[in-house]
C-alpha cells in the first residue's frame, strides 16, 4: 500500500495535538503524520512523546515558498485555525503554499454556520473559507462549534465561590469537549469520500447556564448559582478585575451573540462523523473535579 502523508499546521496546540491522538488511536502509522508548526521545542515534546515515528518540521507560514518545499508530497492537509488577530493572512499564506505544493486535498478547522452566523467571531472563518474556494482547491470545512473547555474557568469559579454569572442568560450553547472534535478532524484525515463537504460540528445536546450551574452544583456536591447579567453589568465587572477595554468589550459581544443562540445548533453532524453521542457535560465537568 502507498503512504500516505497526513500533514497538521498548528500540531502544536491543543486541537492539533489531540488529533495527533486520534489518528493513532485510529491505527494510522505514526511515519504518516506530519506535525507541523512554529514551536520547536513544542514539536520535539509531540516527537518524543509518539516515540512511534511521528515527522515533525518547523515552519514559518511568512514563507511561502519554504512553506510549499515542506508540504511537498503531502495528501492531506489539516490547517488548524489560529486565534484571533491578524489570521486570515496566516491562513491565506498556508492556503497559498498548499496550493503551490499541489497538495490533493486541504481540511479547515472553520466555525459553526460560518458563511450566515450572527457570531461575530467567525468574521476570519467566512472570510479563509473564501480564500479556499478561490483557490480551486478540494476542501473539506469543519465547523467547529464550542468547545467545553471554554467553560473551565466558570467551573472553577463555581467551585471557590458558589457562583457563575456572565451576561449569556437564557442563551443555549451546544459544546462538546475538544477531544471529540479532534476525533472528527482524524476520521476526515483517515477516511476518503470527504472533499467538498462542510459539517456543522457541535455538542448533541444545547444547555443554559443555569443548567450549567444546576450541573456543576451536582458533580461538585455544594450549591451553584448562575447569575444573569446585562451587558453593561458584564462589562463593568471584566474592566474591575482589570482587563482592557477592547478585551472586555470582545468579551461582552461575543456573550451575547450566544445569548442570542450563534451556538444553540445541534444537527448532529459531529456524532455522525465519530460514530457515537458526543461526550455530555455531565461527563466532561466530572473530569474536572
Amino acid at each position: 500500500m502507498t503512504p500516505v502523508t497526513l500533514a497538521i499546521i498548528g500540531a502544536t496546540g491543543k486541537l492539533g495535538a489531540l488529533t495527533i491522538d486520534a489518528l493513532l488511536d485510529r491505527g494510522t502509522d505514526a511515519g504518516d503524520i506530519l506535525a507541523l508548526g512554529r514551536n520547536a521545542d513544542r514539536l520535539a515534546e509531540l516527537a518524543e512523546l509518539a516515540e512511534r515515528g511521528l515527522r515533525t518540521a518547523t515552519i514559518d507560514l511568512d514563507d511561502v515558498e519554504g512553506t510549499a518545499k515542506t508540504l511537498t508530497g503531502v495528501d492531506k492537509l489539516l490547517l488548524v485555525s489560529f486565534g484571533p488577530g491578524d489570521r486570515v493572512t496566516q491562513h491565506g499564506h498556508a492556503i497559498d503554499a498548499a496550493r503551490q505544493a499541489g497538495v490533493p486535498h486541504l481540511v479547515y478547522t472553520s466555525g459553526l454556520e460560518a458563511p450566515t452566523t450572527i457570531l461575530e467571531l467567525a468574521a476570519d472563518h467566512k472570510a479563509t473559507e473564501e480564500l479556499i474556494t478561490a483557490s480551486g482547491m478540494p476542501a473539506t470545512f469543519l465547523r467547529n462549534g464550542w468547545y467545553t473547555e471554554n467553560h473551565l474557568q466558570d467551573f472553577n469559579g463555581a467551585r471557590e465561590r458558589g457562583v457563575i454569572a456572565n451576561s449569556i442568560g437564557d442563551g443555549r450553547i451546544a459544546t462538546a469537549p475538544r477531544k471529540d472534535f479532534a476525533e472528527a478532524a482524524a476520521v476526515v484525515l483517515s477516511t476518503p469520500g470527504h472533499e467538498g463537504k462542510a459539517y456543522e460540528l457541535s455538542g448533541d445536546t444545547a444547555w443554559s447556564f443555569t443548567e450549567f450551574a444546576a450541573t456543576a452544583a451536582e458533580a461538585l456536591g455544594t450549591p451553584v448559582h448562575y447569575e444573569a447579567l446585562i451587558s453593561e453589568q458584564e462589562r463593568e465587572q471584566l474592566l474591575a478585575v482589570g482587563l482592557d477595554e477592547g478585551t472586555a468589550g470582545f468579551l461582552v459581544t461575543l456573550n451575547a451573540n450566544m445569548r442570542d443562540g450563534a451556538m444553540a445548533p445541534t444537527p448532529g453532524d459531529l456524532a455522525r462523523l465519530i460514530g457515537r453521542p458526543t461526550e455530555p457535560l455531565a461527563a466532561t465537568l466530572k473530569t474536572w473535579l
